[in-house]
């Protein structure tokens, strides 16, 4: 008799499961991955996270898609007595504990002061016991509130990313357990492989794809469990960004962390994977890799027809301009390190020049600080917020601008990006202006589709910006003198690379014919 595993692996290539920290829905890559492998013949599970009850389930073309509950439990110690009472050894245990005392002692004092005022009180017993109480109340609230000022004083060293105790305690740790360290510096870790680690053994893949440094601990152990089965279990690690490089605003252990994570179980891997040429030699020379990761570039969709039953939105329209008013277009993620101020700052500048933010929400701070800006600059009727539209809808949407902008600050990462949006501007056939991070403008340097300005300049920007609107017609001409580019840069070709990773790692996994 088949179990439910068996039949589903009937008539497939072998069954792949696909990691992702993030809920999948605005992660383009994994899911034009999922979609494209499952479309060669895989059978894919994409398994990413929410922080609902219940399971959340659908599918993506022919794949498989599950969200499963994340719990952070461990992600905050609650409790950590021992430093609290070689650091601050007043402090409370949590800082929950302190609120919580520093609110009893003030509804304390406001119940005396309340007692006051009932008929009575100014009895001689009554007004000395009163009395008493409002001693002893006043010196606990003095206490309670030397403590509280002791555990906030505590919180801010333990996440201050310069604090010389938390370094050497980090290389204490570094220096025992070796990169087996993590497991002491963050044990949030755990919270993920709590989520994710059954259900991957339920599915038994063929194959575990895990996607970005999170998901390289959690597929790792799913497939040193699999393996102590008897089960003969690839391990694919996809790299989306250089770790030692990234600058998150987390407690000063997480990074150490992570990158003694990595460093553990990235030699586990069957094959990497990453997103750009400069990262694959980045990783092999840091972590010492035998073999070149495969290059899979995050190249635009442009033959998948997921959501033919919805029209692609108008963005002139949405931005309430016609044709003729010049129309530049951000799209991605808004944070300080993406350079948008530029974009606002200079916009007084650029007469006539609309723009149009395509962010994830405009009810984050920094989305909020720049409407405010370009309040202040005069200039918010020439900016327009819009949300994002399904992967396969980009392209369109984006080619009723008149040019793309990218204004990266230097960053390690940022220097190794071949991001999406240039991909997907590139194919909407866009001029772009980008910053001089390394990755992008050697390229916009090479093709002459685009102009390049020196990251943080308003002046070279203003520069950059202007030649191209006075010469669109020169810029997009390059699309049709290079055909070559906007062939490397699709998603299908990139695809191939994949399913070839995949087909090495199976080589019993027969390639259904082209035209079956």
């Amino acid at each position: 008799m088949q179990t439910d595993n068996e039949v589903g692996r009937e008539g497939s290539r072998g069954r792949v499961v696909m990691l992702v920290d993030n809920g999948v829905q605005r992660d383009s890559r994994v899911q034009k991955a999922a979609m494209s492998a499952a479309a060669a013949g895989w059978e894919v599970h994409l398994i990413g996270f929410h922080r609902g009850q219940k399971k959340k389930r659908w599918t993506l073309g022919e794949a498989n898609v599950m969200l499963v509950t994340l719990e952070e439990v461990l992600k905050k110690p609650k409790y950590r007595p021992l430093r609290s009472m070689v650091r601050r050894p007043l402090a409370y245990g949590h800082p929950d504990i302190a609120a919580y005392r520093r609110r009893l002692v003030q509804s304390r004092r406001a119940e005396l002061a309340a007692s006051r005022l009932e008929p009575g009180a100014n009895r001689p017993v009554r007004k000395g016991w009163l009395l008493a109480r409002r001693v002893a109340a006043k010196i606990q609230y003095r206490w309670v509130g030397v403590r509280v000022r002791q555990t906030e004083s505590l919180t801010a060293a333990r996440n201050d990313q310069q604090s010389p105790l938390e370094k050497f305690m980090v290389a204490v740790w570094l220096k025992l357990l070796g990169d087996r360290a993590w497991r002491v510096l963050d044990r949030g870790m755990w919270d993920w492989e709590a989520a994710y680690g059954k259900v991957i053994d339920q599915l038994e893949p063929d194959i575990i794809h895990g996607n970005d440094f999170r998901m390289l601990s959690v597929g790792a152990r799913a497939t040193l469990r699999a393996r102590a089965k008897g089960r003969k279990v690839k391990f694919v690690y996809d790299a989306h960004e250089f770790l030692p490089g990234v600058r998150w605003n987390n407690p000063p252990r997480w990074h150490p962390a992570m990158c003694a994570m990595e460093r553990e179980y990235i030699q586990m891997a069957d094959a990497v994977v990453t997103v750009s040429e400069p990262l694959a030699e980045w990783l092999v020379e840091e972590h010492g890799l035998k073999r070149k990761p495969a290059v899979v570039l995050n190249a635009p969709v442009t033959d998948m027809d997921v959501s033919a039953d919805q029209p692609v939105p108008d963005m002139r329209e949405m931005c309430g301009i016609d044709a003729e008013t010049p129309l530049a277009v951000y799209s991605g993620g808004a944070t300080v390190q993406r350079g948008l101020d530029i974009i606002i700052d200079t916009l007084p500048r650029l007469p006539k020049l609309h723009i149009a933010l395509i962010v994830p929400s405009a009810r984050t701070d920094y989305v909020r600080a720049l409407m405010a800006r370009a309040t202040e600059l005069g200039v918010r009727d020439r900016v327009t917020l819009l949300p994002f539209v399904p992967f396969d809808q980009v392209v369109p949407f984006l080619a009723a601008a008149d040019f793309g902008i990218h204004p990266l600050h230097h960053l390690p990462n940022h220097e190794i990006a071949l991001a999406t949006k240039f991909f997907e501007y590139a194919h909407a056939r866009l001029p772009i202006v980008v910053s001089d991070v390394k990755a992008m403008s050697d390229v916009v340097n090479e093709t002459g589709h685009g102009e390049v300005f020196r990251a943080e300049d308003e002046d070279d920007f203003v520069r950059a910006v202007t030649a191209v609107m006075q010469d669109l017609k020169r810029y997009r001409d390059v699309y049709d003198e290079r055909p070559d580019l906007l062939r490397t840069w699709t998603w299908p070709a990139q695809a191939e690379i994949l399913d070839g990773v995949y087909s090495e790692l199976l080589p019993s996994a027969a390639k259904p014919s082209l035209h079956g």
